[in-house]
């Protein structure tokens, strides 16, 4: 690097044909996934189950921004063994338009970002922007068969629960399916009351915050896994109360609070239990205390006088 700053034609000609390649590369990948990148917002657009995905690549530019406060970028050195990610992830897209599989197009677009950041920075570079790569998961969605294998359990634990939860209130309540009996009250617990909303929203807060809080390993992880069930209990409460309000107040009333408020009390209600958690956390888990300092006494060599030999007479 040197060696071009001493010479600026070489250290222009060098720069312009980086530029050149990295720009060519960059079009051409962006032609191939432009049809991809449109759906992707269509589907935020209209779809509430992934209204959060205009969230997810913001989040990303913040957390290369973030990392890279502490990041030599003098020391990127491009490395070619990012082509074959890039080939890699084109032949995944590709392949997902060939079988008409219209999850496997974005998804393609993870390894493709990481081959991109290998050729243009190599291992340093993907060292410092792989957490917001993944991160991209989230806005990504899931195919629909995910979709069913999820949403049947998550009804099925919704309805059981709820029904316990009020029987043990005391009312006449039966579970028969996915519909809730309360008398001549019918609460059908559908595939969009499942919870899978809530679920991917909350799965993707509770990463971020996981990534950027300044906490253990330990910690992290358990402030994770702890997005599933905190989703599924927060899913429990909202048909839990649109049932006890269906019964006492009213259909409309219920379906006020289902439908309108639910949507909106959701997601402060998991970040306060959340933040519950973290607190009772924080108290269960007690760091180990502090050693004091204790100075360490540098020992002081003394030497002994040897004294002279007595001489006897004799």
């Amino acid at each position: 690097m040197n060696s071009l700053l001493l010479d600026p034609r070489r250290f222009l000609s060098t720069w312009w044909r980086e530029v050149a390649v990295g720009t060519v590369v960059s079009a051409a990948l962006l032609w191939a996934f432009w049809p991809t990148l449109t759906e992707l917002v269509d589907r935020w657009s209209h779809d509430s189950q992934y209204s959060h995905g205009f969230l997810v690549p913001l989040f990303s530019a913040y957390l290369l921004w973030s990392r890279g406060k502490t990041v030599d970028f003098a020391a990127f050195r491009p490395a070619w063994w990012g082509f074959p990610i890039v080939l890699a992830a084109l032949a995944i897209h590709f392949g997902g338009i060939y079988l008409f599989i219209t999850w496997l197009n974005g998804l393609a677009l993870i390894p493709c970002l990481a081959g991109l950041c290998v050729l243009a920075g190599g291992p340093r570079a993907i060292k410092w922007a792989w957490p917001a790569i993944v991160f991209l998961v989230f806005m990504m969605p899931m195919s629909f068969s995910m979709q069913q294998w999820l949403s049947g359990p998550l009804q099925r634990v919704g309805t059981v629960t709820s029904t316990y939860i009020l029987q043990t209130f005391g009312f006449t309540v039966a579970a028969q399916g996915n519909v809730i009996h309360m008398g001549e009250v019918r609460l059908g617990v559908v595939e969009a009351c499942s919870g899978l909303n809530m679920l991917l929203s909350f799965v993707a807060l509770c990463t971020a915050v996981a990534i950027i809080v300044r906490r253990p390993v330990l910690d992290k992880g358990v402030l994770f896994l702890s997005a599933i069930p905190i989703a599924v209990a927060c899913n429990v409460i909202r048909i839990t109360v649109t049932a006890i309000v269906h019964k006492v107040a009213g259909r409309w009333l219920a379906d006020l609070i289902f439908h309108d408020l639910a949507g909106w009390l959701m997601m402060p209600l998991a970040l306060g239990m959340l933040w519950l958690e973290l607190k009772l956390w924080s108290r269960i888990m007690i760091p180990p205390p502090k050693r004091d300092h204790v100075p360490v006494v540098p020992r002081v060599a003394f030497s002994r006088k040897k004294r002279p030999l007595s001489r006897t007479r004799s």
